[in-house]
């Protein structure tokens, strides 16, 4: 079996064991990770960086704008709300990554804590 094979098989079951709000919690943990090796990376780590944490908060527009979503419609709509927030953020020159942890922080422990 090759290399990426094993790999593959290792992180389906990884993932299998896990429950999907503790996989989509993983997800804002590793956006932020990025973020902060941003705060003392160089450029390239800061384009980067901005360019995941733009592709998921674009994901997460877009499915709570979905109709087939099940969310609550308010908890829908402060997703929308909170994600226009941190696009305009990513989309200034000079992005305030402290600002955008903490979003990504905020919806991660929602995450984690909700049932």
């Amino acid at each position: 079996m090759s290399a990426y094979m094993q790999a593959s098989r290792a992180y389906q079951m990884s993932s299998e064991s896990r429950s999907l709000r503790a996989q989509e919690a993983d997800i804002f943990h590793r956006a932020n990770g990025a973020l902060r090796t941003a705060l003392t990376g160089n450029e390239i780590d800061l384009v980067r960086a901005v360019a995941d944490n733009r592709r998921l908060w674009l994901t997460v527009m877009g499915l709570a704008q979905d109709p087939e979503n099940r969310l609550p419609a308010p908890v829908r709509a402060s997703l929308i709300s909170v994600g226009r927030s941190v696009n305009r953020e990513m989309d200034s020159p000079s992005p305030d990554l402290d600002f955008l942890i903490s979003v990504n922080e905020n919806v991660s422990a929602g995450l984690s804590s909700a049932g």
